[in-house]
């Protein structure tokens, strides 16, 4: 039996009220108000498809046996290079083995699917065992445009394989269509996007249904043993529509998650199906169609191990750690569509030593410290000397991983006069449940309810951006943790 063994999930904790874009652009396009309620998810301007994607990652793989993951894909139509592996970077920000295949899946809304079914050929044919799947997008959109409003930043992550199954994959089809519903060139910074009556009339409801009906025929069910129905699209009545034409029950169609936090592109068919399995029971038929390029149609039986995924964070754990963000300028701010003075002391030449990076990439992307193995002392960085005063044993220590040790602020600053995009910048030192400490930049932060004491989680995040070589440099931050988050 092959299929999902986990599932993990972020969602950023900022949600921009659509009815702040509206009102702030309705002057112009006073159109906008058909798309203007509930909230859009928004990522923090140290959020990107990559650290999104780690995020949801570590979700996954929580409790799992890292050395065991033989291969890593991620799929993003917003990469943050074009040209360097993105899930290589994920990788080493997760600490996986190097000794595993990874890949990048792009170019279509669909590619998350596409990375999925890799995934599982890749268990079926017993070359692997386990494969991490994740995709995330952060898309940029112009400024009083309706994908603005229904778009929302997000990230999923799925295991593979064929222990433990909670989600057997069952049979898929993929219909390969060169129908351009919209399109990015090269070197462009928005989609162009087509007439939406064409891209529902000749697009979805032709080429959808083509793609489900084999995947009934080809599977030997019908659209009445679907007991839940996963379809991503902007057009909110479609997926309903498209459930009538195949014989499924209406109420079978899984929402399409619009009023919180909007469509997270590549990643959507997976964050949808993470919420339908969130709800599932054992026998439970999800069907999930992906639309982009043509389709791909997914068919997955719920399992008895389901009930082993209750303790996940997942989609709900965190869609319910949201923070109501009412600054549309914020939002355009942290998506670089301004061009706002920065003041000097942003003007650092922020130039990234490749070799320097690379030596020092588990330090840097991993969050690798050391370990006395003669006192016990944990540090970080890793370091030749033990900072332990009675030891100060020399080339004594281990690889001690931080990342996932909980934490507390022992001292911090809120500082007005250091730049950043999202000021006051707040840093300090942290202290680890292993005693380890180090000095990091805090994220998440609300200005005045920082504190001494205060429980943190590290996260993968955008340390700075080099501006002049489009070279984007990532550490890893301090996110204070709010009352209904676990520790």
């Amino acid at each position: 039996m092959v299929g999902i063994t986990s599932y993990g999930g972020h969602i950023p904790r900022l949600r921009l009220n659509r009815g702040v874009v509206y009102g702030a652009n309705a002057w112009m396009a006073p159109g906008l108000i058909g798309s203007a309620g509930g909230e859009r998810s928004m990522a923090n301007w140290d959020e990107d498809s990559l650290t999104m994607a780690v995020e949801a990652a570590r979700d996954c793989i929580d409790g799992f046996d890292k050395s065991q993951i033989d291969a890593a894909y991620m799929a993003s139509v917003n990469f943050p290079f074009e040209d360097r592996l993105n899930s290589g970077i994920m990788a080493t920000a997760l600490n996986l083995s190097s000794s595993l295949d990874s890949a990048d899946f792009t170019a279509s809304l669909r590619a998350g699917a596409s990375a999925l079914i890799a995934g599982v050929n890749a268990v079926k044919s017993g070359d692997f065992k386990n494969v991490l799947v994740t995709a995330g997008d952060r898309r940029i959109t112009k400024m009083a445009y309706t994908h603005e409003l229904l778009a929302g930043d997000g990230a999923a992550a799925l295991m593979i394989g064929s222990t433990d199954v909670v989600a057997e994959f069952k049979s898929s089809v993929t219909i390969t269509e060169d129908f351009a519903d919209h399109y990015r060139g090269e070197g462009e910074q928005f989609d162009y996007n087509w007439e939406e009556r064409w891209i529902r009339d000749e697009g979805i409801l032709k080429i959808v249904p083509r793609a489900i009906q084999s995947l009934f025929d080809k599977a030997g069910i019908s659209g009445k043993d679907v007991d839940r129905f996963v379809m991503p699209c902007m057009f909110p009545r479609v997926p309903m529509q498209l459930a009538g034409m195949m014989d499924i029950a209406p109420e079978k169609t899984a929402d399409n998650m619009h009023n919180v936090c909007g469509d997270t592109g590549t990643a959507h068919p997976l964050v949808m199906l993470i919420a339908a399995l969130e709800d599932a029971k054992p026998g439970d038929k999800i069907l999930v169609a992906a639309f982009g390029g043509g389709c791909t149609v997914m068919l997955f039986e719920v399992t008895d191990n389901i009930s082993k995924m209750k303790d996940k964070r997942g989609i709900k754990g965190s869609l319910a750690d949201r923070k109501e963000e009412q600054n549309y300028l914020k939002f355009l701010s942290h998506r670089g569509l301004l061009n706002e003075d920065q003041t000097m002391r942003a003007e650092a030449n922020w130039r990234t030593a490749l070799s320097a990076l690379y030596r020092n990439r588990r330090m840097i992307i991993g969050m690798v410290g050391g370990k006395c193995t003669k006192c016990g002392t944990a540090q970080f960085p890793k370091a030749e000397v033990c900072v332990n005063p009675d030891c100060n044993a020399v080339n004594s220590q281990e690889d001690c991983e931080f990342a996932d040790q909980h934490g507390k602020i022992k001292t911090y600053t809120a500082d007005i006069l250091t730049f950043t995009p999202d000021p006051p910048a707040h840093y300090g030192m942290v202290t680890f449940e292993n005693e380890g400490r180090g000095m990091f930049d805090f994220t998440d932060y609300e200005a005045g309810k920082v504190e001494v004491g205060l429980p943190v989680r590290m996260v993968f995040r955008i340390r700075n951006i080099d501006r002049a070589r489009n070279f984007t440099q990532y550490y890893w931050k301090a996110k204070p943790i709010i009352k209904h988050e676990e520790v």
